[in-house]
């Protein structure tokens, strides 16, 4: 696909961009993170910006906001306005309240030059009115949902008086509803003529909150497009360089006759699942379905050992299993890959083959010693099966991209040799062709024969890869139907929405 010009935004020949990005090159090392990138912001519209891991996104916000500085090309800003970013991971203090995150650093003062803390309430409480946010100012942050950090973030922006707002993966940490009130509060900042800049891989995102899409890959921009000309397919089509099959559903033949992998009968834990009945046979990928609190989280961590099962039975090839910590389920072939790779999964400063052999210290350990070598030959393998992209297995697993971090999360898994295969958000926050790598290698799993259990907040991602559906709702099943029973994502989100 040849590279397309940037177009203007629709009416925009009566309009003044906010900001010109012009020609825009920088280079780190020889290598050109951006190359030769022209972007027009104007007042009043989202621009959604994507691309894959390394497309240079990131690289060309931080020159915007005058991080990097530019190798050549020029920005021209319309009276200097200011910009605000916001990344996925959050830069609030949770022991300071909402007012004191807000205007950190920036306090109204009293007399003696002491901090007015009444006043610098009173003035949060302004602004988040006019977002038309109920939150309290008084409140220490940690008392909040993570959906409400967000609307702190976008406030603390807003305090600065930004006309451009950049936010980067806006709704990683929030449920469906909450991303719904998030878009209001976009069409709010867009009706008092902010630019925003969208940064995200869901691409179903982009297209309902964006009235341009830039695509960027491999530092250049592939084109930019009125989002009503673009559909999923075209979109990712652009992103990847060709077109993706692996996202679409593809119908599986699954053997039911045979004892089911995994089988639960009237389970209970005590993080609130209520008698819940469920079965996975070998070769399926079960998606569960639901809104936040729906239970399906903490299904699939009570099933691997963190919270307690409290009644009912765990079956394993048709034989009951208790499974009170995680190496019990290790032991009985159960593994899980957690929604948070950062927190949950990885050892960020730590290399590719430490962390891929992390769950296989037992099996290497001989005499007291580490079998270092088989721990390189077996990290060597799912390195190469996995196609994990890593310039070294000494690299620190905190320098690769997300998705080949999800990928090392995945692999060190599966070189304890599991049978079923928890996996609860696999593909959060990685590119789309990683995704689609991702997809597939599930899908290829499934097909050697063992037990996928799938929990994604991507409606689109559940479709593509189930045969069956559960739809999970105050811990509890609400509703269980065959893949080939849901037409298509709007009617698998009012199936999830009518379970609320």
């Amino acid at each position: 696909m040849s590279d397309l010009p940037a177009e203007a935004a629709p009416g925009a020949a009566d309009r003044v961009p906010l900001v010109e990005l012009r020609d825009i090159r920088v280079s780190f090392g020889g290598i050109h993170a951006v190359d030769g990138v022209t972007v027009d912001l104007f007042p009043g519209e989202v621009v959604g910006l994507v691309g894959g891991n390394g497309a240079g996104k990131s690289t060309l916000m931080k020159i915007l906001e005058g991080v990097y500085t530019l190798d050549a090309g020029e920005i021209e800003l319309d009276g200097e306005p200011a910009i605000a970013m916001i990344f996925q991971e959050f830069s609030l203090i949770p022991t300071l309240t909402v007012a004191q995150n807000i205007y950190l650093t920036r306090e109204a003062r009293g007399r003696g030059g002491l901090i007015d803390d009444r006043a610098v309430e009173r003035q949060a409480g302004v602004l988040l009115a006019e977002l038309g946010v109920d939150i309290d100012p008084h409140v220490p942050l940690a008392r909040l949902s993570r959906a409400n950090w967000q609307l702190v973030e976008i406030a603390k922006a807003l305090s600065v008086d930004a006309r451009i707002l950049i936010m980067d993966e806006p709704t990683a940490s929030l449920a469906q509803n909450e991303v719904q009130a998030l878009y209001a509060i976009i069409e709010r900042l867009k009706a008092r003529g902010l630019s925003i800049v969208y940064i995200t891989h869901r691409l179903e995102e982009v297209i309902e909150v964006s009235d341009r899409v830039t695509v960027l890959r491999d530092g250049k921009v592939v084109g930019t497009h009125p989002t009503g000309e673009l559909d999923m397919s075209r979109l990712i089509e652009m992103i990847v360089g060709r077109e993706v099959e692996a996202l679409q559903w593809q119908e599986r033949q699954v053997d039911r006759s045979s004892t089911p992998l995994l089988e639960l009968r009237g389970v209970s834990t005590s993080t609130g699942i209520h008698e819940l009945d469920l079965t996975v046979h070998p070769g399926e990928i079960v998606g569960l379905a639901g809104l936040m609190g729906s239970g399906r989280s903490e299904l699939v961590r009570a099933l691997f050992g963190i919270d307690d099962v409290t009644g009912g039975e765990v079956l394993v090839r048709g034989e009951p299993v208790r499974v009170r910590r995680p190496a019990d389920a290790i032991r009985h072939g159960i593994v899980l890959v957690p929604e948070d790779r950062h927190a949950q999964g990885l050892v960020l400063d730590h290399s590719v083959e430490a962390n891929l052999t992390l769950p296989l210290l037992r099996r290497l350990a001989h005499g007291g010693r580490l079998d270092d070598a088989e721990g390189h030959r077996i990290s060597e393998r799912y390195v190469e099966s996995l196609g994990i992209r890593t310039r070294s297995l000494k690299t620190p697993v905190r320098r690769l991209s997300g998705g080949n971090q999800q990928k090392v999360v995945l692999a060190k898994w599966l070189a304890t040799e599991p049978d079923i295969l928890l996996l609860d958000e696999p593909t959060v926050g990685v590119d789309v062709g990683s995704k689609s790598e991702i997809v597939a290698l599930i899908r290829e799993l499934a097909d050697q024969g063992k037990a996928v259990v799938v929990i994604s907040s991507e409606l689109a991602e559940l479709l593509a890869l189930a045969d069956r559906v559960v739809v999970l709702r105050s811990g509890a099943v609400d509703r269980e139907l065959a893949r080939s029973e849901i037409a298509d994502e709007p009617a698998l989100h009012r199936l999830v929405q009518e379970a609320a």
